[in-house]
Parts: C-alpha cells; structure tokens; sequence
C-alpha cells in the first residue's frame, strides 16, 4: 500500500478549497445580452455562477445545464435549487450536448457560455489528483465514471506521445527531457502520485528554470488534464453543434485559460464570420455577395481586470470571446 504524504493537509482533513468564483461574470451576462424568455445552455455549469447570474435575468425562458464533474452536478442542484426560474441538469460531457437537446425537443437556442477552466473545489480536492501542490495518486478524470487517469498516461503512453501532448498542451519547453526522465523511471516501477510526477519533471529541468517564478510542474499537470479529458476535441465538437443550433442574434459566451483552447476558439469563430473569396477572380454583382451568418461581438478577447485578478488569481489568464449569429 502508498502512503500519500500531504504537505498542507492531514490524513483526515481536507485542505479548504477557495471559493469557487466565476471569471468574468458581468462581461458574460452583459455580453450574452440575455432574453428573458429565451433558452439558454451553460455548457460548463460547475459551482453554477454563470448559470444562477443567468437565471436572475431569464424570468420567463429556459436554463440548461451541464457539467460532467458529478460533485459539481450535487452542488450545483444545490445552489440553484433556491431559484424560482425553469432550469434542468444534466450529467453529461458537454460534447454531446446535440444528444442533450434532442432529448429535451429543444432545436433551438438563444445562448449559451462556457467556461473552460477546472474550478477552485477540483484543483483543492486532492482525491481528485489535478494539483501539483498535494500528494495524491494521479487521477484527473473530471467523469468519475471515465476509465482514462492520468496515471495511465503516465505509465502507459510512449516517450513521442508523451512528448507530444506535454508539447502541444502545455508548451513545456523541456517536454522531450521530462518525457524521457518518465520513460526511464517507470521501467523500474510505475509512477503513481503527484507528488512522484512533480520530482521527475523538477529532475528534468535545469536549475536556471527551477528558479523561475512559477510552479515547475504547471505546464506538465495541464497537458495531462486536457490529454486525459480529451478538452480539445470536446471543445470543438461542442462549438460545432452550438453554432448550427443558435437562433438569429443568439450569442455564444466562451473563456478559455489555454492557448490552444483560445486558438480553437478563435479559428472557429473567425471561419463562421468571414466569408472567403478569391482577390484574382471576375467581379461580382454586389446583390450576389455571400454574407457571413454571424458577427463577432468582441474583435480582441475581454481580458480580466486588475480588480479581479486581484479577486481571484485564478482569473489571469482568462480570455472571454463573444460571437452572435445574424
């Protein structure tokens, strides 16, 4: 049996979680520019901020709600079981939230916001393996009921894949170094705590940037959470269904704390919203010029303020993006 050593909380005691605080709440209600007897989706409906924050403005509509976390799920019903206004929740990944729709006969909506980060009761939970400051066994799942762990990544995947994802996900600098130090540990036996991880990558960096500010372990833990999640390909996948079911002047609500999730949106946003045309080709009639069937709402990401990243440091590296359908 692993003994897990645990440097801020005992065997018996869970460290506190921070509170669990919505990143841009006013810039996602306002920018949603919400109906008040419209049908909207929270995709990532976790502690439910954005969602009880929507309900206060939809008297009249419809909330749907989704997270794929199940603790999340209990103490969202919790929160919003105090309102008055029509929402449902369901356990789901938020990939299938076109299955979602067609079994509530929903074909269409008026908005919907996600927010793409892991929220403060997950990276402080330490059974739940996401953070690199408690010792506990690697995990990462936000489905429970998901086989895929972090641990099996870790033990499992090749020094390339490995190096991929640590690359690709985290922009890890030294992903070839710390895909290769796992490799050559793990054939003696496997790795199986954060707090194991946390010392190999440490052993693969040089001294210059174990003495940069900043967690050496960050970029690695959050690699293996989207590779493990599968996040990216979700994220698309959502995105996908959400633009083909939102109604004219609907508007979908998006905050990524990744690169390449931000990349995704942006992309996405940016292929809906501009039509492409040939510079060299014979005129056109103006009457015959295709539209674009959305707007974007915001041209630059709505950054966080000072004030709330003062707030909530969680916050940093938020990146709000808006577009609406025409």
């Amino acid at each position: 049996m692993i003994t897990l050593k645990n440097s801020q909380a005992t065997s018996t005691d869970k460290p506190r979680s921070l509170p669990h605080v919505p990143v841009l709440l006013k810039e996602v209600i306002s920018g949603l520019n919400i109906k008040p007897d419209g049908i909207y989706v929270d995709l990532t409906l976790g502690r439910a901020g954005h969602a009880k924050a929507i309900l206060e403005h939809l008297p009249n509509g419809l909330l749907i709600g989704i997270d794929r976390d199940n603790e999340a799920i209990k103490e969202a019903k919790n929160i919003l079981s105090k309102s008055k206004n029509r929402y449902l929740i369901r356990y789901a990944n938020f990939k299938d939230i076109g299955t979602i729709l067609d079994e509530l006969n929903v074909r269409k909506i008026d908005g919907a916001v996600m927010d793409l980060g892991v929220s403060s009761p997950q990276f402080d939970d330490p059974e739940r393996g996401f953070s690199y400051r408690y010792d506990a066994r690697l995990d990462m799942r936000m489905d429970q009921r998901q086989k895929l762990t972090a641990y099996d990544v870790v033990n499992t995947y090749s020094e390339d894949e490995l190096n991929r994802i640590f690359k690709e996900y985290g922009e890890e600098k030294y992903a070839r170094s710390i895909a290769r130090n796992i490799v050559k540990v793990r054939e003696k036996n496997p790795i199986v705590t954060t707090f194991q991880l946390v010392e190999l990558i440490k052993n693969a960096k040089p001294n210059r940037e174990l003495k940069k500010i900043g967690h050496p372990a960050k970029q690695v833990f959050q690699a293996l959470r989207i590779e493990v999640n599968d996040e990216l390909s979700a994220l698309k996948d959502a995105i996908d269904v959400m633009t083909k079911r939102l109604k004219p002047s609907g508007r979908i609500a998006i905050i990524t704390f990744h690169s390449g999730e931000d990349r995704i949106v942006k992309s996405y946003y940016k292929s809906l919203s501009t039509v492409v045309g040939s510079r060299n080709g014979p005129p056109i009639d103006p009457k015959n010029v295709e539209k674009p069937t959305f707007a974007l709402v915001t041209k630059k990401p709505i950054l966080p303020t000072d004030e709330e990243i003062e707030r909530n440091p969680r916050a940093k590296s938020a990146k709000l993006r808006i577009i609406e359908r025409l």
